[in-house]
């Protein structure tokens, strides 16, 4: 019997219904001479530091670096009934053999190995390694299964990558919460993302924005314009010079020019474009590419390749010719498919590109929800436009002269639309919902050189503009590119994460409120900010984490040494540790909020601030606090607002609106007075009817 584990329900019953195994049991499908059951997500992981000692369960400096020599694991309470499933299906003496079933990638291979060794099974195991959920894919799959030992080196990357964000994110999380007394995530990738967002928002910040003009020619529909002129006094005399004057074309300059069709997706590129059309967030495209993917409609998400591999030719021509009748803004399209343009076997690593499915052809967009409609289209599209023909044109710059000043006309000419053409037909089927540009097109008059022309002038008054804060689209496309330029050429992963990470990085940080989404911006908080600033390089340098990552890669293909690898890390965790064992009193109140005052305690006369779930005094040794989720409130449906706590504290009493009658089923308004006796709780009652 062989058993094989999947990463989430949804493959795992896909996969059983491809190899007979069709008898659903608790936790698993069995037959054909088969047991198929899966995991959720992680369903082993490592230990909190707790586990290691109690006395991790504090914080505190004296206990750092936590470094541990022998790693524990735990398995979630919610995931323990899974767990038992799978771990008994290992042992049960009728299993042989095990298929590694779980994402054909770095982390899934984490994943199914931690469940392999937890549950103590030493049976031999073979590897499915696809690209598609399709019934085919998965068929040829089985028959193509390599052992699991094949794929040692990435799970030895996988794993580096595993304790090397737990060593980080223990530790640095740790030291600088006990030395800035307030909870300060810190993360190997997700820190320097957020230092990127800084240094963009101090640059937006300190942009001081600056005037310039440019004066303008015209003679019938053609319209030339001067260089930036610094003032407006230079502007105005030049103005003045070519009124009444004519102007003569001195050079005219014709370039035939192609740009070449896109490339493919890998998820990086799809999540960009799909956050700059529809406004998806990173984690959105994924979850939306993840979910086509468990339909068997897309190609597996998690992808860095832009190319398929050379034996999908055949696959691909037909994938476009049945998209051609399928897609409505293809309907009489004209188009000679260049497949040979997207095939690349030695630019594909773990999986090719994403590209849309035989299954989607013959489904089409029946039962699919708005967004995966967008996202699908927007795959089909961009594999149209990769296989079409260049997109050409016709640059024309005239410069003339007049009053003896230059000034310049640009003007283009499509010659064959190509690409662009499929491109602008799939735009004009899109809802308002992105503010994506469309090129304007110049066609200059026809021109000779030393051709005179009468002329008016105007002047136009500009202004530079600052640098844009970062969109996800902008920002996927900085962590894509971080660090490259100090990187060696032969680096094969460069920036900060993965494309599978990235969206949950970026989550994260607006989680922890580090960063704030304003429309597509994403914009650092105040905490955000005094967190990047405090934090050494180390630990914000995205050139540091960008080689970090490239060596995760060389480890995955072999080339570097795993153990090398973790010695650093550690020797990095102790160093950080070492170098601050302490800071300024000044800067340990960085992150302490302003408190609001409220009013005056009525026992001890110290100030009263509102908390997130009280108003309590400030003096410790006093026990005066009014809870926001008081009884009295919650039975007269009306919020405890600090407009009312401030009125009971300074006259004893607050004249409220509103207030529901359990009797009546009724609201009223009345004089609600303060009946604090001491005690531990304070008390309330209600004056009278008004």
């Amino acid at each position: 019997m062989n058993l094989v584990i999947a990463e989430k329900p949804s493959v795992a019953r896909s996969i059983a219904t491809v190899i007979g195994a069709d008898e659903k049991q608790n936790g698993y499908w069995q037959g054909g001479g088969y047991l198929v059951s899966w995991c959720i997500g992680h369903l082993v992981s490592f230990a909190e530091a707790g586990q290691y000692d109690e006395k991790y369960c504090k914080w505190k400096y004296e206990d750092l670096p936590i470094l541990p020599q022998l790693w524990q694991f735990i398995v979630p309470d919610e995931k323990k009934q899974q767990f038992e499933t799978v771990r008994s299906l290992l042992n049960r003496p009728d299993v042989d053999s095990v298929t590694a079933a779980t994402d054909a990638g770095r982390e899934g291979e984490l994943i199914f190995r931690f469940v392999y060794q937890m549950a103590g099974c030493t049976k031999p195991v073979k590897r499915l390694w696809i690209s598609s959920m399709e019934d085919a894919a998965i068929r040829e799959g089985f028959a193509n299964l390599r052992p699991d030992s094949d794929y040692d080196a990435l799970y030895q990357s996988a794993l580096c990558r595993a304790k090397a964000d737990w060593l980080v994110g223990i530790n640095a999380t740790r030291l600088f919460s006990v030395l800035y007394h307030k909870t300060l995530t810190v993360g190997r990738v997700q820190t320097p993302t957020l230092k990127m967002l800084v240094d963009r928002d101090a640059k937006i910040l300190r942009f001081q924005k600056e005037k310039y003009y440019t004066v303008g020619i015209q003679s019938g529909s053609l319209k030339a314009d001067s260089g930036r002129i610094a003032d407006a006094e230079t502007a105005n005399s030049l103005k003045e010079k070519c009124t009444g004057a004519n102007a003569v074309c001195t050079s005219i300059r014709r370039e035939k020019k192609a740009e070449q069709p896109p490339k493919l997706y890998d998820l990086t590129t799809l999540q960009r474009e799909a956050n700059r059309l529809f406004g998806f967030t990173a984690k959105q495209t994924l979850d939306y590419a993840q979910q086509l993917y468990e339909k068997k409609l897309l190609t597996y998400p998690r992808t860095d390749s832009q190319y398929l591999t050379e034996d999908m030719g055949q696959t691909a021509q037909h994938l476009v010719s049945d998209l051609l009748g399928l897609l409505p803004f293809a309907q009489g399209l004209a188009l000679t498919a260049d497949v040979g343009r997207v095939l690349n076997s030695k630019k594909v690593s773990d999986h090719h590109a994403i590209i849309p499915t035989s299954e989607f052809v013959k489904q089409g967009f029946t039962g699919l929800a708005e967004s995966e409609c967008k996202l699908m289209s927007l795959v089909c599209a961009k594999l149209l436009c990769a296989i079409a023909a260049p997109h050409e044109y016709e640059t024309v710059t005239a410069v003339f002269s007049c009053a003896g000043n230059e000034f310049t006309a640009k003007g283009k000419t499509v010659l064959v639309p190509g690409w662009k053409e499929i491109d602008q037909r799939f735009r004009s089927t899109l809802k308002a919902d992105g503010e994506e540009e469309t090129e304007a097109m110049n066609t200059l008059p026809e021109l000779a050189e030393g051709q005179n022309f009468s002329v008016t002038t105007d002047i136009s008054e500009h202004f530079t503009s600052p640098p844009k804060a970062y969109t996800e689209d902008t920002l996927l496309s900085a962590m894509e590119r971080a660090g490259t330029e100090d990187m060696p050429e032969e680096a094969e992963r460069k920036g900060l994460g993965t494309p599978a990470t990235r969206a949950a990085i970026l989550e994260k940080l607006v989680q922890m409120g580090f960063v704030q989404r304003k429309g597509k911006q994403l914009v650092p908080t105040k905490d955000g900010i005094n967190l990047a600033v405090v934090l050494p390089e180390s630990l914000t340098s995205p050139v540091l984490t960008a080689e970090w990552e490239n060596r995760l890669t060389e480890i995955a293909k072999g080339n570097a040494d795993a153990d090398e690898f973790m010695a650093e890390i550690e020797a990095q965790v102790r160093q950080l540790v070492k170098t601050y064992s302490c800071i300024s009193a000044d800067k340990q109140n960085l992150f302490q909020s302003k408190r609001v005052i409220i009013g005056k305690c009525p026992r001890c006369s110290e100030n009263v601030y509102e908390g997130k779930k009280n108003f309590y005094c400030g003096n410790r040794s006093c026990q005066f606090v009014m809870w926001k989720n008081d009884r009295f409130f919650e039975q007269r449906k009306k919020a405890f607002t600090p407009k009312i706590a401030a009125a009971l504290l300074k006259n004893g009493k607050a004249k409220v609106k509103g207030l529901y009658s359990e009797k009546t089923g009724k609201t009223y308004d009345a004089t609600m007075l303060l009946a604090d006796t001491g005690g531990k709780y304070v008390n309330y009652r209600v004056e009278r009817k008004e």
